[in-house]
Parts: C-alpha cells; structure tokens; sequence
C-alpha cells in the first residue's frame, strides 16, 4: 500500500511540475516580446498615433492611455477605458500579417459612446449594422483595415485568432474585431 501512494504522488508531483513549467515557458515567451505597440490613423480626423502599451515591465499605462486618448469617441471627444485584450488582438493580427509595429492601422471606429451609436444607428435603421448593443461602447472594437492589405486577408487573420468577433464589410472598406464572444458575420 505504501508504494501505491508514493507512486500517486510522484504522478500528481509531476503532473504539477508540467504545468508550473508550461506556464513559466509561456510567461517567458510573452516576456520575450518585450515591447508591444499600436500606430493608427484615424481616417476621420487625419490624427497619427503610435504608442508603445506593453513593455519589459508588463502593461504601459501610458501607452494604454495614448491609445484610449486616440481610439476616443471623435466626435464627441470622449474617451473611456479600452480593452488591454483589444490591443493585443489588434497587434497579434497585425504581426501574422507580417506586418512590422510601426505599420499604421486605418481607424474608422473605435470606441462609440450610447450617443454617437443611438444618433448612427437612427439614422440608418436596423440595417446599419450599428448593433444596439455594440462592443464599440464597452471600448472592447475597432472598425480598421490596413493599407496594403486585402480586406479578404484582414479578415482571415482576424478570424485566425479567434480571440472575439469579426465582422466583414467590404462595401464600407473596413472589418470589425472585439474582444466579445467569439463570432462572425
């Protein structure tokens, strides 16, 4: 009996030492990747921004304010929280592009406050594809392409992740990522 149970916690000890392992190898390829960064244009306003938000420290709150600052609300001026997990989605997509960090993003919407969605989704109807309840105002989406890129190919990349929802508007020029629940339309 008493060799049943050292045997038993060998395979639980090494159980557990696999999984500290993973983890701590996954942690360190994150680290690894010491600076993250986003560039975006806003189409409607011509405003550049570029800002580093995760670096060899973890998070850069500044950054991750410069791009809450840029993805703000433009006609309104308001600006509100956005999803960390945004941002990395935003850079991973644009990373198995092969894009380089520098390459700017076209912005055509970002966050959305109650306002500015109630005023775009009246005056289009229900076939805006405004949602009454979008990701914009919850500072979780972005509407972007990126120049040199095939909307067809932004679109798989983004779908590639499945890291939220994505959404493909080829007549308006742009696709839509959030960090919701994993969909498409």
């Amino acid at each position: 009996m008493l060799d049943t149970n050292i045997g038993r916690r060998r395979l639980i000890g090494g159980a557990l030492a696999m999984v500290a392992a993973s983890t701590f190898i996954t942690e360190c390829a994150f680290a690894a990747t010491t600076e993250r960064r986003l560039a975006f244009r806003n189409i409607h306003t011509n405003e550049t921004f570029d800002a580093r938000f995760y670096g060899a420290n973890g998070w850069d709150d500044q950054g991750l304010a410069e791009l809450n600052h840029g993805l703000r609300d433009w006609r309104n001026n308001e600006v509100t929280q956005m999803d960390p997990a945004l941002m990395l989605l935003l850079a991973g997509v644009r990373d198995k592009l092969g894009l380089a960090p520098q390459a700017r993003l076209d912005l055509i919407s970002g966050y959305r406050s109650p306002q500015t969605n109630a005023s775009l989704r009246a005056r289009g109807g229900e076939h805006t594809g405004v949602a009454s309840k979008s990701q914009h105002m919850l500072g979780k989406a972005t509407d972007i392409r990126m120049p040199g890129v095939a909307l067809e190919t932004l679109r798989s990349a983004a779908l590639s992740m499945q890291a939220g929802g994505v959404g493909y508007y080829p007549k308006d020029g742009f696709v839509h990522m959030d960090t919701g629940r994993v969909r498409l339309w």
